[in-house]
Protein backbone atom coordinates (compact mmCIF):
# COMPACT_ATOMS: atom_id res chain seq x y z
CA UNK A 1 0.00 0.00 0.00
CA UNK A 2 1.52 3.64 -1.26
CA UNK A 3 0.98 6.97 0.68
CA UNK A 4 -1.70 7.82 -1.65
CA UNK A 5 -3.62 4.50 -0.70
CA UNK A 6 -3.08 4.62 2.84
CA UNK A 7 -6.09 5.16 5.07
CA UNK A 8 -6.88 6.49 8.75
CA UNK A 9 -7.27 3.62 10.82
CA UNK A 10 -8.60 4.03 14.25
CA UNK A 11 -6.95 2.49 16.86
CA UNK A 12 -7.75 0.63 20.06
CA UNK A 13 -6.78 2.39 23.10
CA UNK A 14 -3.02 1.19 24.26
CA UNK A 15 -4.88 -0.16 28.24
CA UNK A 16 -7.57 -1.42 25.99
CA UNK A 17 -5.09 -3.16 23.47
CA UNK A 18 -3.06 -4.58 26.82
CA UNK A 19 -6.09 -6.44 28.34
CA UNK A 20 -6.90 -7.95 24.84
CA UNK A 21 -3.54 -9.35 23.91
CA UNK A 22 -3.77 -11.44 27.25
CA UNK A 23 -6.88 -13.21 26.11
CA UNK A 24 -5.55 -13.72 21.63
CA UNK A 25 -2.41 -13.92 19.99
CA UNK A 26 -1.74 -10.71 17.98
CA UNK A 27 -0.03 -11.16 14.32
CA UNK A 28 3.18 -8.84 13.90
CA UNK A 29 5.49 -8.42 10.88
CA UNK A 30 8.80 -8.26 10.57
CA UNK A 31 11.54 -7.15 7.59
CA UNK A 32 15.25 -8.27 7.08
CA UNK A 33 17.23 -6.05 5.19
CA UNK A 34 20.58 -6.92 3.89
CA UNK A 35 23.12 -4.80 1.76
CA UNK A 36 26.66 -5.17 1.48
CA UNK A 37 26.82 -8.41 3.82
CA UNK A 38 24.81 -5.96 6.66
CA UNK A 39 21.48 -6.16 8.35
CA UNK A 40 19.10 -3.52 8.78
CA UNK A 41 18.76 -3.17 12.69
CA UNK A 42 16.81 -0.31 14.93
CA UNK A 43 17.35 0.73 18.32
CA UNK A 44 14.00 0.19 20.00
CA UNK A 45 12.98 3.46 22.51
CA UNK A 46 10.21 1.66 23.69
CA UNK A 47 9.79 -1.00 26.43
CA UNK A 48 10.11 -3.92 26.45
CA UNK A 49 14.30 -4.09 25.25
CA UNK A 50 14.60 -0.56 25.08
CA UNK A 51 17.65 0.33 24.34
CA UNK A 52 18.31 -2.98 22.37
CA UNK A 53 18.57 -3.34 18.42
CA UNK A 54 15.89 -5.17 16.30
CA UNK A 55 14.33 -5.87 13.16
CA UNK A 56 12.22 -3.07 12.00
CA UNK A 57 8.36 -4.55 12.44
CA UNK A 58 5.49 -4.11 14.32
CA UNK A 59 1.28 -5.00 14.63
CA UNK A 60 -0.67 -5.55 11.37
CA UNK A 61 -3.92 -3.63 11.45
CA UNK A 62 -7.18 -4.25 10.97
CA UNK A 63 -7.89 -4.59 7.21
CA UNK A 64 -4.25 -5.08 6.47
CA UNK A 65 -2.74 -7.68 4.77
CA UNK A 66 0.45 -8.64 6.13
CA UNK A 67 2.32 -7.79 2.85
CA UNK A 68 1.52 -4.16 3.30
CA UNK A 69 2.07 -3.94 7.18
CA UNK A 70 5.70 -5.12 6.52
CA UNK A 71 6.21 -2.21 4.11
CA UNK A 72 4.69 0.12 6.09
CA UNK A 73 6.47 -0.43 9.61
CA UNK A 74 9.45 -0.49 7.85
CA UNK A 75 9.30 2.32 6.36
CA UNK A 76 7.54 4.02 9.17
CA UNK A 77 11.01 2.97 11.50
CA UNK A 78 13.47 3.09 8.71
CA UNK A 79 12.06 5.90 6.18
CA UNK A 80 13.20 3.34 3.85
CA UNK A 81 10.37 2.51 0.48
CA UNK A 82 11.20 -1.23 0.59
CA UNK A 83 9.58 -4.52 -1.22
CA UNK A 84 9.43 -8.30 -0.84
CA UNK A 85 11.60 -10.58 -1.94
CA UNK A 86 10.69 -13.33 0.05
CA UNK A 87 8.55 -14.75 3.84
CA UNK A 88 11.39 -16.00 5.56
CA UNK A 89 9.25 -17.78 8.28
CA UNK A 90 6.46 -17.75 11.24
CA UNK A 91 7.54 -16.93 14.74
CA UNK A 92 4.70 -18.09 17.25
CA UNK A 93 6.61 -19.11 20.09
CA UNK A 94 3.97 -17.84 23.39
CA UNK A 95 7.25 -16.34 24.86
CA UNK A 96 8.52 -14.75 22.33
CA UNK A 97 7.46 -11.24 23.60
CA UNK A 98 7.06 -10.51 27.71
CA UNK A 99 3.88 -8.51 26.19
CA UNK A 100 2.28 -10.95 25.06
CA UNK A 101 1.11 -13.84 22.66
CA UNK A 102 2.59 -12.38 19.66
CA UNK A 103 2.99 -14.46 16.54
CA UNK A 104 5.03 -12.74 13.72
CA UNK A 105 5.75 -13.21 9.94
CA UNK A 106 9.26 -12.34 8.91
CA UNK A 107 9.90 -11.27 5.05
CA UNK A 108 13.28 -10.64 3.36
CA UNK A 109 12.88 -6.70 1.82
CA UNK A 110 14.84 -4.96 -0.93
CA UNK A 111 15.07 -1.32 -0.40
CA UNK A 112 13.74 0.98 -3.35
CA UNK A 113 13.72 4.27 -2.02
CA UNK A 114 13.73 6.54 0.58
CA UNK A 115 16.31 7.65 3.35
CA UNK A 116 17.59 6.02 6.30
CA UNK A 117 16.36 7.99 9.85
CA UNK A 118 15.22 6.68 13.14
CA UNK A 119 11.02 7.09 13.79
CA UNK A 120 11.17 9.14 17.25
CA UNK A 121 8.74 7.39 18.93
CA UNK A 122 9.90 3.71 18.69
CA UNK A 123 13.33 4.00 17.44
CA UNK A 124 16.15 6.25 18.84
CA UNK A 125 18.41 4.79 16.07
CA UNK A 126 18.97 2.72 12.45
CA UNK A 127 22.29 1.16 11.92
CA UNK A 128 23.71 -1.38 9.58
CA UNK A 129 25.24 -3.98 10.85
CA UNK A 130 27.75 -6.57 9.59
CA UNK A 131 28.66 -7.81 13.18
CA UNK A 132 25.49 -8.17 14.95
CA UNK A 133 25.47 -6.33 18.65
CA UNK A 134 25.01 -8.16 21.50
CA UNK A 135 22.07 -6.71 22.20
CA UNK A 136 19.15 -8.23 19.99
CA UNK A 137 15.91 -7.77 21.49
CA UNK A 138 12.83 -10.20 21.47
CA UNK A 139 14.07 -13.50 19.47
CA UNK A 140 15.17 -11.61 16.29
CA UNK A 141 18.82 -13.35 16.67
CA UNK A 142 17.11 -15.98 15.54
CA UNK A 143 14.94 -14.90 12.83
CA UNK A 144 18.38 -13.28 11.56
CA UNK A 145 19.65 -16.55 11.50
CA UNK A 146 16.85 -17.83 10.00
CA UNK A 147 16.62 -14.90 7.13
CA UNK A 148 20.62 -15.65 6.49
CA UNK A 149 20.45 -19.22 5.76
CA UNK A 150 17.48 -18.65 3.18
CA UNK A 151 19.15 -15.50 1.71
CA UNK A 152 22.54 -17.63 1.26
CA UNK A 153 20.43 -20.40 -0.43
CA UNK A 154 18.50 -17.96 -2.71
CA UNK A 155 21.88 -16.50 -3.69
CA UNK A 156 22.94 -19.75 -4.92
Amino acid sequence: MRKAEEKKTKRIPEKLFSEVRKFFPMLTVDGIIFMDDKVLLVRRSEKPYRGYWVLPGGYVEAGETVEDAVIREVREETGLETEIEVMVGVYSDPKRDPRGHNVAILFILKVVGGEVRPEEKETSDVKYFKTLPEKIGFDHRKMITDAMRLEGSLKT
